[in-house]
């Protein structure tokens, strides 16, 4: 998991940051398409492309009737549109959903959490990685693989429902509660496998085995993710990490993978069985979520896992020794989170080598994301301007030094190969210039925290008078407290004091106070994590930055509680049409 950031704080407005802001500004409009620089409006492209229409106007005008001539009977019926496309969502991991085997599954709860979205005006459900995640802490921010999907939540009732099991085959259940994962797995990995040889080998099943062949050969990539994942899980290799493995299945010499794949080929297939059974069964959530209207929001770290098939079959894109260990980590310096900073050990990338390859492997990947969501938030996104690398032999963060990043030339490259790339950059931290540039350039929205926004007075860029429209606001992420725990376990008195100075409260009601506020704010998004809606406190919370054990465990309740939260839908419906959020029809 990448750790939580400092807050970006105040925005500086001494004339010398803003010099050095117009020329990099004004080469940015040019290269764009706006005609050459603005003086008035360096600072902001948006506003600088907000004198277009204008100027269209007046050509328009020019060639239409003149001073004093009448104008036509309709005229006074062309009224302007003030639709800004505002839209509010829910974060939810899926694997918090109710369900009966110990964790949340893509089956009929998660369509029941779509309609109870529709229900309270909701157009978006944000989620985090769906990737398989490491097997010791079960982070799917340090997944094994950034293009397969998360096992674990395949549902036990879909694959009754195609006949790949029988119904006396379910597992135990479960009482709802906090997801004890590596019970999970051990109750439903034996199950998936069944599935899986069933759909290999028995003729009832030929329908969806084509569909399973043809899921294969439309991701080739899906052979590399096998072979890794089988090998890692064979008793004599289990406990190592590839870099430790055999030198020929270590440095994936053509003949020693060829057998290997041979010899496990089984095995191979029902991974890759497995994988269908997910992208199946997640399609169809997405696209009952579509119907209801709901877009779904994906969630992309930066870095990939050291120890999983992205690195292990493409080593000359990372930075990596002759050994195959990492040369450079990844992390950032002393903030205020922690005074020797956050060490993450993923190994960086080798960009030369990126750019070398016109960055396809970050095509591939970002084409593959765009497969399984309707957008993506791309964690840790400065690391594309400048990012903290830290020798791999240092035990914290704070003896590196900032790299610069592919910047520009990156998403011109992605753009180029898949047309637009809808992402949500997260832009929390101590934000330099360029980084605001580079989000900018590509018309991403950033974020804002509502968490963040009391220290630093009224500058402070959370707080919701400093927001901009092109950008996503949340009471909190799956990272921060839930609002509850935070006010009354963190916030200080200063900053208690400002927040019922500033919202008109007296905090008993914190969680839908930072709600409301959040809902009416600039920002054409609003997203809030469910717990938040639920007034829960730290209880719930999802992730503690900084610690590994025990986070990612959260679960919402049993199959009733969406009836429990009916009120709370028709609550927030009311709020999403108050603030202009509500879908028009």
């Amino acid at each position: 998991m990448l750790p939580l950031r400092a807050p970006q704080g105040v925005r500086s407005q001494n004339k010398q940051q803003q010099g050095s802001l117009l020329h990099i500004s004004s080469r940015k409009l040019v290269a764009r398409g706006v005609g050459g620089s603005c003086p008035r409006h360096q600072q902001s492209p948006s506003l600088c492309r907000s004198r277009r229409p204008l100027a269209a106007l007046a050509l328009k005008l020019g060639g239409g009737p003149g001073p004093g001539d009448k104008l036509g009977p309709d005229y006074d019926k062309q009224l302007p549109s003030y639709d800004k496309g505002r839209r509010a969502g829910i974060l939810l991991h899926p694997t918090s959903l109710p369900g009966p085997y110990g964790i949340g599954e893509l089956g009929d709860e998660a369509r029941r959490f779509v309609d109870w979205l529709a229900d309270a005006g909701m157009t978006c459900w944000q989620l985090l990685p769906l990737v398989p995640p490491d097997p010791m802490y079960y982070s799917p921010y340090a997944g094994t693989d950034a293009a397969c999907g998360n096992p674990l939540v395949i549902s036990i009732q879909e694959l009754i429902k195609d006949g790949l099991l029988e119904p006396s085959e379910t597992p135990p259940r479960v009482p709802v509660g906090d997801v004890d994962f590596p019970a999970v797995a051990a109750a439903k990995t034996p199950l998936l496998q069944t599935a899986a040889r069933r759909l290999l080998r028995d003729d009832r099943f030929a329908r969806l085995r084509d569909e399973y062949l043809a899921f294969r050969s439309a991701h080739p990539w899906i052979e590399d993710s096998a072979a890794f994942d089988v090998a890692r899980n064979l008793p004599e290799l289990c406990m190592l990490a590839w870099w430790e493995w055999p030198e020929p299945l270590r440095l994936r010499q053509p003949a020693a993978l060829q057998e290997f794949r041979e010899q496990n080929k089984d095995a191979i297939d029902e991974f890759v069985a497995i994988q269908y059974f997910f992208e199946k069964q997640w399609k169809a959530v997405r696209s009952y979520a579509n119907s209801r209207g709901i877009k779904i929001i994906g969630d992309m770290p930066i870095y990939v896992g050291g120890h999983s098939a992205d690195v292990w079959s493409n080593r000359h894109l990372f930075e990596l020794n002759e050994a195959g260990l990492p040369a450079e980590v990844s992390g950032v310096p002393p903030d205020a989170f922690s005074a020797t900073g956050q060490l993450w050990g993923s190994p960086l990338y080798r960009w030369p080598a990126h750019k070398e390859e016109g960055y396809q492997w970050w095509t591939n990947r970002m084409a593959r994301t765009l497969e399984l969501y309707d957008e993506c938030r791309i964690d840790h996104f400065r690391g594309f301007a400048g990012y903290w690398s830290v020798d791999a032999r240092e035990s914290t963060a704070m003896n590196g030094v900032w790299r610069q990043g592919p910047g520009l030339e990156l998403f011109t490259a992605m753009t180029k190969a898949l047309g637009a790339v809808p992402i949500l950059a997260e832009d929390l931290g101590v934000i330099t210039r360029d980084v605001v540039e580079l989000r900018e350039a590509i018309g991403a929205p950033g974020m804002v925290v509502l968490q963040f926004a009391w220290g630093g007075g009224p500058g402070n860029v959370h707080l919701p008078h400093n927001a901009y429209e092109n950008c996503f606001v949340y009471p909190g992420t799956h990272d921060n407290e839930t609002a509850v725990g935070w006010f009354r376990s963190s916030a200080n008195e200063t900053d208690r004091a400002y927040i019922r100075s500033y919202l008109r409260t007296d905090g008993s009601d914190i969680a839908w106070d930072f709600i409301r506020a959040c809902m009416a704010a600039v920002p054409r998004t609003c997203v809030m994590m469910l717990q938040d809606v639920m007034r829960l406190d730290n209880s719930a919370r999802m992730n503690t930055p900084g610690t590994a054990a025990g986070n990612w465990r959260w679960r919402v309740g049993d199959r009733d509680v969406w009836e429990g939260l009916r009120g709370a839908a028709a609550d927030l419906r009311r709020l999403a049409n108050d603030t202009n959020r509500l879908p028009r029809a």
